[in-house]
Formats: C-alpha cells, sequence, structure tokens
C-alpha cells in the first residue's frame, strides 16, 4: 500500500458532483509552478477508479564498476549531478570483506573519488593526481581519510554538491558535507572547493554534532526557502498514529536549516504521513529540478529477515553464510528504496509500497547495501529518437558480496514518480482551490490509444465556469510531458488568472503526472 489511506481518501462523490456542501475558504496559490502529484497536498477529492499510483523506474545498463585497487565492494554513497555540459558523480571508495569471522575494512583507507560524464549514461574515471595511493597519484582520488588541513576526515562518508546560492564566494561554489573520524570531534565537517577538486575546511569544528551520522549525510542551498538544508543520520523515535513520535531507538533522519552553512538551527527529526515506524540508512533528500518547491527524497529501507528457505534461496547463499558468521544481520538484512516528498521540509510523504525494489533474482543483488540510490536523480537524453528528455537515477549493485560493487542507472519519465490514474471505466480528480498566473494550462499526462483527458475549470464552490466546462474541453490524448488543454479550440485561460478556481480532471485509461500553467500554449 501506498501512503494514502481509506481515512485519507474519505467518501467519494459521484463524478461531476458540485461542492457547495464545502467550504472554499482556503485558496492555494501556485502561480506558473509545476505540480506533481507525490502527494495529496492539492487533491480535494477522487471518485470513480481515479487513485494515486507510484510508478517504477526501469533498469538500464551498469554505468560505473567500482574495481580499482582503492575503491572496492563498499563503495557507495554516490552524490550525482550536473554542472554545465557535465555530469559528476562524487562517491566512497571502500572494501569490505569477511575473514576468520570478522568484517575488515582495513585493506586501504576510505577515499572520496570522483567520475564524470558527459550525457549522464558513459562514465569514466579521470586520473585527477590529487591523492597519494600506494606510490602514485594516478587515480580519481580527491580526499583521504584522516588529518586533513587542521581537521580529521573519514572520507567514506562524503556528500558534495554545487551550491546554487547566489552569494557563494567563488572560492566555496562547490561545498560538501563529511564525517568526522575523531571520536572526540564527533559530527559532520563542512568542506568548500572552488572547482570540485581542491577542498579545504570552512571551519575546524564539525558544523552538526546531534546525530549517529553513520550514513550518507547531506547538505544544499533551497532556492525557495532561501537557506541551507541538511539531513543526517540518528537514533531517534519511532511514529505514533501518523502524527508524532516516540523513543524507539530506530534508525531515521534529522533535518535543521542554516543560513551560511556553518550555524545550524535547532534541528528536527522527520515526520511522515501514515508511514509505520521502519529502519531508514539514507535519506537523499533534494529539491526537485523541475518543481524546487518540492522535495524529494530516496530513503534506504533497512530490513533484518529471519533464516527461512526463501532467505537461503537468495542469490550468492555463500557470500550471505560468510557475512551472518561475522555478524547475523550482515546475512540475513536486505534493504530497497522508497520515495517521499515534503513542502516543508520535516512533514514527508512516504510512500510504503518500495519505490526501487530489489528486483529479479541475480548475482549481487537481494543483499545488505543493494538499492541504494545516489544523491540525487539527473536529466537524460531518452535513447528513443524524439523522445522527451527523462530522468536518469543511480543504484548500488553487487555491495560487499564480490572483489568490486557496481553502479547501474534507472530511468524514469519526467515527474513520473506517481500519478492520478483511472482506469478504461474513468474517474477524476477534484482539486483545491487554487490561484494560478498565466494563460494557458499544460498537463504531463499519458493515455491509451482508446483513453483521454479533459479538463473543467470549476468555481470553488464546484460548479463548472461558464466556456470550460467538461463538454466544452477538447479530449487530450497521447503519451506527451508537456502539452496545452483547449476548449473548443482555444487554450486561453488569462481571464481567469488571479482567481480561485477548482480543476477537475476527467481521466479514461489515462495517467496525469503533473500540471502547471505558463504564458504560452508551446
Amino acid at each position: 500500500m501506498t501512503f494514502m489511506t481509506r481515512r485519507h481518501f474519505g467518501r467519494l462523490a459521484a463524478g461531476g458532483a458540485a461542492l457547495s456542501a464545502q467550504s472554499p475558504t482556503s485558496v492555494v496559490d501556485i502561480g506558473q509552478r509545476r505540480e506533481l502529484f507525490v502527494d495529496r497536498y492539492l487533491v480535494d477529492r477522487l471518485a470513480g477508479s481515479a487513485a494515486l499510483r507510484l510508478h517504477h523506474p526501469q533498469s538500464r545498463e551498469i554505468v560505473l564498476v567500482h574495481d580499482a585497487e582503492w575503491e572496492g565492494t563498499g563503495s557507495g554513497y554516490h552524490s550525482v549531478f550536473q554542472d554545465g555540459g557535465l555530469y559528476r558523480m562524487y562517491y566512497k571508495a571502500y572494501h569490505l570483506d569477511i575473514s576468520s569471522g570478522k568484517m575488515r575494512a582495513d585493506k586501504h583507507p576510505g577515499f572520496c573519488c570522483y567520475a564524470e560524464s558527459g550525457d549522464g549514461i558513459r562514465w569514466r574515471k579521470p586520473n585527477l593526481n590529487l591523492v597519494e595511493f600506494q606510490g602514485g597519484k594516478a587515480n580519481n582520488i580527491v580526499l583521504a581519510s584522516g588529518p586533513f588541513h587542521g581537521v580529521n576526515l573519514d572520507a567514506a562518508h562524503p556528500a558534495v554538491f554545487k551550491d546554487e546560492n547566489p552569494a557563494a564566494p567563488a572560492n566555496a561554489r562547490y561545498k560538501a558535507i563529511v564525517r568526522s573520524a575523531d571520536r572526540k570531534a564527533h559530527g559532520l565537517f563542512a568542506l568548500q572547493s572552488p572547482d570540485g577538486f581542491r577542498w579545504s575546511p570552512m571551519i575546524t569544528a564539525p558544523v552538526i554534532t546531534n546525530g549517529a551520522f553513520d550514513s550518507q549525510n547531506l547538505a544544499f542551498w533551497d532556492p525557495v526557502s532561501k537557506q541551507y538544508r541538511a539531513y543526517w543520520r540518528a537514533f531517534t523515535e519511532g511514529v505514533t498514529n501518523g502524527e508524532a513520535w516516540k523513543p524507539s531507538g530506530l534508525r531515521a533522519i534529522r533535518t535543521g536549516t542554516s543560513p551560511d552553512f556553518l550555524h545550524w538551527k535547532q534541528s528536527d527529526d522527520l515526520r511522515y504521513v501514515d508511514s509505520p515506524a521502519e529502519q531508514l540508512y539514507t535519506n537523499q533528500v533534494k529539491p526537485y529540478h523541475r518543481a524546487p518547491h518540492l522535495l524529494i527524497g530516496f530513503p534506504t529501507r533497512y530490513l533484518e529477515r529471519a533464516w527461512s528457505p526463501s532467505l537461503r534461496a537468495l542469490p550468492e547463499p555463500e557470500h550471505r553464510q560468510q557475512r551472518s558468521g561475522a555478524s547475523l544481520r550482515y546475512g540475513t538484512a536486505v534493504t530497497e528504496a522508497l520515495l517521499m516528498a515534503s513542502r516543508d521540509g520535516v512533514l514527508f510523504n512516504r510512500w510504503n509500497e518500495a519505490f526501487l525494489r530489489p528486483g529479479v533474482e541475480r548475482p549481487g543483488t537481494w543483499n545488505y547495501g543493494h538499492q541504494y540510490i545516489a544523491w540525487h536523480l539527473v536529466e537524460t537524453k531518452s535513447p528513443l529518437a524524439g523522445a522527451a528528455n527523462e530522468l536518469s537515477l543511480y543504484a548500488s549493485e553487487s555491495y560487499w558480496t564480490g572483489d568490486s560493487s557496481e553502479v547501474r542507472r534507472y530511468s524514469l519519465r519526467l515527474d513520473g514518480f506517481a500519478s492520478i490514474n483511472a482506469g478504461y471505466n474513468g474517474g477524476e480528480i477534484v482539486t483545491k482551490p487554487v490561484r494560478f498566473e498565466g494563460s494557458h494550462l499544460h498537463l504531463n499526462f499519458a493515455t491509451s490509444a482508446a483513453g483521454g483527458v479533459r479538463v473543467e475549470m470549476q468555481t470553488p464552490e464546484g460548479r463548472a465556469i461558464p466556456g470550460f466546462a467538461e463538454a466544452d474541453c477538447d479530449e487530450t490524448f497521447g503519451d506527451a510531458v508537456d502539452r496545452a488543454v483547449s476548449w473548443k479550440g482555444s487554450g486561453d485561460v488569462a481571464k481567469l488568472a488571479g482567481t480561485p478556481v477548482r480543476l477537475r480532471f476527467v481521466l479514461k485509461d489515462a495517467d496525469l503526472y503533473a500540471f502547471r500553467f505558463a504564458e504560452s500554449g508551446k
């Protein structure tokens, strides 16, 4: 199930019924921003077969193998972002194995390494000549664990980003959060760089200290709230009644904000809408680039399964037995990725249905460390000529099972995390009252050849606005990420801009992923 329960949906009225009994006082100003159906924020009513549906990334190629001598089976915690015409990737280089019933990670120190790509699909590991390894610098290492300009870094826990804050100085255009390796200086260090390669501490004391940090901890500039946000690992509290948290010692996520990346305000533990208390390792939260008012996260769900015929039937049982010899959970734990979204940075709608399952059984899968999604997604070209761009996500594979670990790319349509879906018998969604800017309504949608979408513009009380009723709307069908809607041949809705309206979407064998208003119908 998703986080959407019957308690949230309430009673569903018949399609097209007026909403006169409902108070229209609450109006949401959406301007021209793109709105996605990753939550119920704008959903007032669903009827017929309409329901929120979670969509899943499609498996693509292996894009990177961590097989260098300074990498290994424990490599992961990838940070991925587009920087002009270049795609950048930073990650931990680490090796784990089992020897004499013990977990060993002493083959080499932990490193932060770098890879890059011109298209987000074909990646390379350039020789940076920055950090010495076994007597030479011909490697892609950016940072090494140990003493570093007055701090003691654990370079195997990095999160790197390009700072989009327009006030960021040139020498701090790139920033990173890296865990301290010193127990006496427990916490997260803030690093800065002018180019993503030459790094220095912003200060020599940890900037965040109230957490566990044994995960990928991260921070970024929030262009909507005009402040920095951080999300990090903590042992905290469990959810109760979908609203409050009670102590339970779960692996969980904590957040805080800062005006300058150095001084962080009082932190909050994340809260969820109708999600059970679960162990969450990573968080992978960042503003979605096509709708930055939405913070999208891909936390890793960690589960310890008891020994059973099914567990023993999973791939690479000998590795599982070896890992259990060091610690039971190393062999019995499995991981997968979830999807969550927030508009305030603290309360998240977390889909309880897995976003990225472990998938078909094969070597390197269904183990502890599998399907950790990189921070974050990027936009790449579709392999289909003439098709719209798609989203690329990257996830770990073969973690801790052989001689190296791998990164597999997954793809998803733009805005395609979730949709309002209706079957052939039809369904509809009515939004809360909204106030928009612009002259045309655009949809991201997909239908069958027999399906379609119609839109009715309504008053806040639920009455069809003359000229914009369902009967006036030209049926929209096809599969496009940006198509303008029209009524009797005209898509101009400028006269309704600035006034509260409801949108009624009538769907038949269709998915509606997102909508926005714009100044043009193109």
